[in-house]
């Protein structure tokens, strides 16, 4: 059984949900512990909690993997005969690593946002709230004939050649290379000393700037040649939009009353807060995981019927009140749904790399501090 290390896990992670997505000020990546250690097992959790700890102890597991960080500002002190400090004791003692993907994990492609879009029915999504948009570089590098579809293969698996719903696009012209092999080299191809001539192509492919370390990584492990010949160019052409928040549209318009219980279903609540008239009609659906006080007017900018969000003011529902924005705030805790998300995404990165001996589980403890009574 092979287990993975855990930079190698987090390095998958980050190929998907990377720190540099977060906002500014948030405090993403390692917590406590250490990665550099043999993940065996895994525990995805919202929260982590006193009963998440011990729950991660009694598992036998080696890495907490949590949306929301335990630790939010630096610590002046730590003292361990308070409930905090004793958690973090325990933490150490049992050698069990925390690694928090916040508002990272809320804007990435398959994070929180899209889960939540996702559980509602939405289609046609798009960001609600940009935050950055990730600008596209362009890859040319230059492959023997015969070693061109695994280059081709290798770095479009690893991000590049994406345009639109097409991946692994790429252009080639054939033509001929030269070079001659110096007298340290064990050159692939050719006698040291001697000019050689090779059928090569040129390969060219666009990507993210965000996946330029990974693309460069698996070009340089499919090439052949010792020293890779490649070009890597900025475009022009603007990237990705990515942000917080996402909006999109239901398959057909249902009453703002059969939307809650919509919502209720989608994220196992019982009860939630509205506000609108019930029989309104609703279509277009803005959703946003967390607190989505602040980003109340992008909804509406963006012809909102309704804005699916927690933890809602009490002057901010009055002023969505006036501008004719319903709301349905089902709390801040549905952001639950990233726990299944979140362990399917990684056990599928597992075992695509054959690590059969790390196991992922998703924490069982409700940690919604609130109770409707």
């Amino acid at each position: 059984m092979k287990a993975v290390n855990g930079q190698r896990l987090i390095e998958k992670f980050e190929s998907w949900s990377p720190k540099s997505l977060a906002v500014e000020g948030d405090n993403v990546g390692l917590q406590i512990g250490t990665l550099n250690k043999p993940i065996k097992k895994v525990l995805v959790t919202l929260d982590v909690l006193e009963d998440v700890v011990d729950e991660a102890i009694e598992q036998e597991v080696d890495m907490i993997i949590a949306h929301h960080p335990i630790l939010f500002k630096p610590l002046k002190t730590l003292d361990v005969s308070t409930p905090y400090g004793r958690m973090v004791e325990k933490l150490i003692k049992h050698d069990v690593t925390v690694y928090a993907a916040h508002t990272n994990l809320d804007i990435a492609q398959g994070g929180v946002n899209d889960l939540m879009a996702e559980a509602l029915g939405l289609a046609n999504t798009e960001v609600l709230v940009e935050t950055t948009t990730d600008p596209l570089k362009k890859l040319v590098v230059f492959v023997p004939e015969e070693q061109a579809a695994e280059v081709r293969e290798a770095i479009g698996n690893a991000g590049a050649g994406f345009i639109g719903d097409y991946s692994h696009c790429t252009f080639n012209t054939q033509g001929t290379g030269t070079f001659k092999p110096g007298d340290a080299t064990n050159p692939f191809i050719g006698e040291q000393g001697e000019m050689t001539f090779v059928s090569e192509v040129k390969l060219e492919s666009v990507f993210p700037a965000s996946k330029q370390k990974q693309v460069l990584k698996a070009m340089e492990k499919a090439h052949p040649y010792e020293e890779v010949a490649y070009d890597v160019y900025a475009m022009d052409q603007p990237g990705e939009t990515k942000g917080l928040g996402r909006i999109g549209k239901l398959a057909a318009e249902e009453t703002l009353e059969a939307f809650v219980e919509r919502v209720k279903a989608a994220f196992s609540v019982d009860h939630l807060r509205v506000v609108g008239d019930l029989q309104r009609p609703i279509r277009k659906v803005a959703v946003l995981g967390g607190t989505g006080n602040k980003y109340m007017r992008h909804a509406i900018r963006k012809g909102a019927d309704v804005y699916v969000t927690g933890d809602v003011d009490y002057h901010i529902a009055h002023d969505a009140q006036m501008d004719g924005l319903a709301i349905a705030d089902p709390g801040h805790n549905v952001e639950k749904v990233m726990k299944e998300g979140v362990k399917k995404k990684i056990e599928a990165q597992l075992q695509e790399e054959g690590y059969n001996g790390t196991a992922v589980i998703v924490s069982t403890v409700h940690t919604d501090p609130f109770t409707f009574v």
